[in-house]
Formats: C-alpha cells, structure tokens, sequence
C-alpha cells in the first residue's frame, strides 16, 4: 500500500476557527438561554464555563493545524457545537426533580477529559499507518474490553445491562473503547485480505473459511458477549459496522445480502432466546397502550412521544419545558429533550450536525488512496452514523429502543471520551502523516556548519569500477 505525497496545505485554518468560535458562541448562548428560562437569569458560571470551553477547544484546534495541517476543517468544529448543546441541555435537565444533581458538572469534566484524549490521540498516532502494523494485537485489546464487565468482582449490572467496569472509585463502559478497536482490527485485517474476499473461490465466488475465520471470530465473541452484557444497541452496532466495512472492503453487494439474511436470524433467535429483547419489543409495540403504563419501559417511551408532540414546530423555548418527565432523559432520551424545547426545526438541526460529520467522514473514506486509511475512515463514520440511527430511531419508535447514546450529546463518560477519540482518528487520516512542511522555492536551506560542507559519497558503481581498475596491491 501505498500513500499519496501530501500536497501543499489548504487555506483551512482561518476556515476552522472562524467555525469553532461561531460554535463555541452558539453553545455559551444556548447555556446562558437555559438559565434565563428556568430562573429568569444568566447562571453564574457561564463566564468559567465559557472561558474554559474556548481555551479548550483553541488548544485543540492549535493541536490539529500544528499536527494535521490538511485536516477537515469542520470536524472539530461540529463536534465543539453538539458537545456544547449537549451540556446545555443536560444542565437545563438538572434540577432538584432528579436524584442525580451534579450531572452537568460531571458531563463537563468529561468533556474536557475528551478533549485531552483528542490531543493524545493526534500527538501519539502521528500516521494512521501505524495502526495497520497491530492487526492481532487491536483486535485481541478489542475483544479484552467487551469481556471485562463479565468478569466476576469488577463487573456491575446497572438498568439490567452488564456493562459497567469499576476501578475504585471509577467506573466507566469498556465496550465504548473496545469498539473502536475493533473497528481499526477490521479496517487492517480486510486491507490485507481484501484481494481474496472480494475474488472468491468456488461457483458463487464465496470467500475461504480460513480468510474469514479471525473476523468471524471477532464479531461473534463480541456479538455473543454483548448479548450477554444484554445490551442490543451494541450488538446492532457492531454487527452493522461489521457488514458494511466488509462491502467497502470487497465491493460486491452480496456482503450486503448476506448481512441482511444472518441479521434476520440474529434477530429471530435473540428473542426467543433472551427475555430482555422480548420486553424491547413489547416496549415497542404497545407504548401507547394504556394496560401497560405502569411499566418503566412502556411509561419512558410514552413520555418521550409526549414530550416531542408538546414541542410542536418550534419548541416551547430552552428552559421552558419538562423534559425532567422523560425517565433518563438526559441519556437514552436527550433528543426527546430536544424535541420539546427546540421543536421539529431544533430536532432537524441536530440532525443535519450528524449528517456533516457523516458526510465529511464519507469524503475522507473517499479521498484516501490506502485500503487501510480507506477502510478505517469508513468503519468510524458508519459507527458515528449507525449510533446517532439507533438511538433516534429508538426514541421516535421507529425501531425498538436499545441503550446506546447519542454522540457527543447525551451523558456518558465513557461515550464522550471514546467519540472524540473517533474524531480524532478522523482527523488524522484526514490530514495524513505529521510530516514537516515542504519549504518552498523562496525559502533556501541555511548551512549548519562542516557537516554538510562534506562532499557527497560516489555512487556504488563508480566505486566498484575504481577497485576493477586498480592494482591488485592497492587498495581502492
């Protein structure tokens, strides 16, 4: 594999910040509006909270234009934009109606752990190449996170999922960063086998068992253990990304058929075996029904139909609503919050902020010329979108509610943290390698002392010549 020579960098970075700092204004507006329509006032922390969110968010975007030069320039700034949204929203939740008070406070201080791991991401992973040489070492750490909340003594059961780890006083979801993990197994496992998945052998062209044997070992240790962690969001996820990055990788549409028909019977088999996939679906499909709304799973759902019905058009105002009446709405239904207070337009902004990040990432996956960097750029993408597809189509009952989150937006450590590690990801392979900038003609290299005074070395073959010409008793 090969990658293409870096071109000249683009004029992007008055682009960028011009797009950060109109993001990070819109989301300080959005958090001072949250404070005048619950108390009639501006919180007393916008001024920190503004300050810390700018200095942050600079540094990170110094932190790109110093590493990845070339890198999308509206990324970051999408990301800074939901993120701030987010916590708005999450701030304007709390209240004295929740048992959990200091959400908002814990939701900013991951944030800005997000942040730094964004930074570490760029600055450790100078070439996205370098992934691609820990194949079987990724995808071994990958599926060593989906196994850790079942092992017994650190593993803990929270709303009926086994996906919590705690470490002392920390807890937090490995699965969040095993699956970005297996995501870059697989860009780097289908790289290399990409010429024998996509020939085939036989009279249907069907790839060898023993070039499918590690990523179908991959998925369904993983798919086995997230029913286990009984958590279906994950496992749609996975199983997801999983088919779609095996059509990038071949391009023959028969992936895609056969993903359908082995999803078909996932699914089939998943509820009969598992009692909590047959209560998803009878949340599902009997919401509504007034002989179940004594049920928590039947009342949220209910409630967050409500709740965006009550938003109408244009939304009852930042502040002005009860998103509070929505159980975990500032997790699994943040974007019914957002569906009271800000509307159907509200609700259509958000989701256009997704469709760019997908459509930017789209366009990297696009513009590589390495299988690797190509795949990897669109398993991150097909991830950000899948997610954002579930959760939403959960809360609006288009298909049944799983418990995943919305990125960058809902309340979740762990979540955050492993979303802007994706970005980052992005972003390098994006930008491509962290290389120095090509000097141009107007700028001539100062000599540096004696060293690069020394004449340069005789080609190999002239001084092989000069030893054939000279006399056996010299010495060339």
């Amino acid at each position: 594999m090969s990658f293409a020579a870096p071109a000249p960098a683009p004029p992007r970075g008055k682009t960028g910040l011009a797009l950060l700092l109109f993001a990070i204004a819109t989301a300080m507006l959005a958090y001072g509006t949250v404070g005048l329509g619950k108390k009639g006032k501006l919180p007393s922390g916008l001024p920190v909270y503004g300050a810390f969110m700018l200095a942050a968010f600079l540094i990170a975007w110094l932190v790109v234009r110093r590493t990845a030069r070339r890198a999308d320039p509206v990324l970051l700034p999408v990301a800074a934009l939901l993120s701030g949204l987010g916590f708005a929203m999450i701030s304007r939740i709390q209240g004295p109606q929740l048992v959990v008070t200091n959400i908002a406070q814990s939701q900013f201080t991951w944030l800005m752990i997000g942040l730094v791991a964004f930074v570490l991401t760029l600055v450790v992973i100078r070439d996205d190449r370098q992934l691609d040489a820990l194949t079987y070492t990724i995808g071994l750490a990958g599926i060593v996170m989906l196994l850790l909340p079942v092992v017994p003594g650190i593993g803990l059961t929270i709303n009926g999922a086994r996906l919590w780890v705690r470490a002392g006083p920390l807890s937090f979801q490995p699965a969040e960063f095993g699956k970005v993990l297996i995501v870059i197994f697989l860009a780097s496992y289908l790289s290399a086998k990409r010429e024998l998945l996509s020939s085939g052998v036989g009279k249907f062209g069907l790839p060898r068992v023993k070039d499918l044997g590690p990523v179908i070992l991959a998925w369904g240790a993983s798919l086995a253990v997230l029913f286990l962690e009984k958590d279906i969001g994950a496992s749609l996820l996975f199983f997801g990304v999983f088919v779609v990055m095996l059509w990038v990788a071949t391009g023959r549409p028969g992936y895609l058929v056969l993903g359908l028909v082995l999803f078909a019977i996932g699914a089939v088999v998943g509820y009969i075996l598992f009692s909590h996939v047959q209560d998803r679906v009878a949340y599902w499909l009997h919401a509504l029904e007034p002989a179940h709304e004594q049920g928590l799973g039947y009342y949220q759902l209910a409630q967050g139909w409500f709740a965006m019905a009550s938003g109408g058009l244009v939304g009852t105002g930042l502040g002005q609503g009860a998103p509070y009446l929505v159980p975990l709405s500032w997790n699994d239904f943040i974007f019914a919050a957002f569906g009271e207070e800000l509307g159907f337009i509200g609700c259509a902004m958000l989701l256009l902020m997704y469709l760019v990040i997908i459509g930017r990432g789209l366009r990297v996956a696009v513009e590589r010329t390495d299988t690797f960097g190509k795949l990897l750029a669109a398993g991150l993408t097909t991830m950000v979108a899948l997610q954002t597809f579930v959760i939403v189509g959960g809360v609006t009952r288009l298909i049944p509610l799983t418990g995943i989150t919305l990125p960058f937006v809902s309340y979740g450590g762990s979540s955050l943290v492993a979303n802007f590690v994706i970005l980052a990801l992005l972003v390098r392979v994006s930008g491509g390698p962290w290389t120095r900038e090509p000097r141009g003609p107007s700028e001539p290299r100062e000599p540096r002392g004696p060293r690069e005074a020394r004449p340069a070395k005789e080609p190999l073959w002239i001084s092989k010549k000069k030893q054939t010409a000279a006399s056996p008793g010299e010495t060339a």
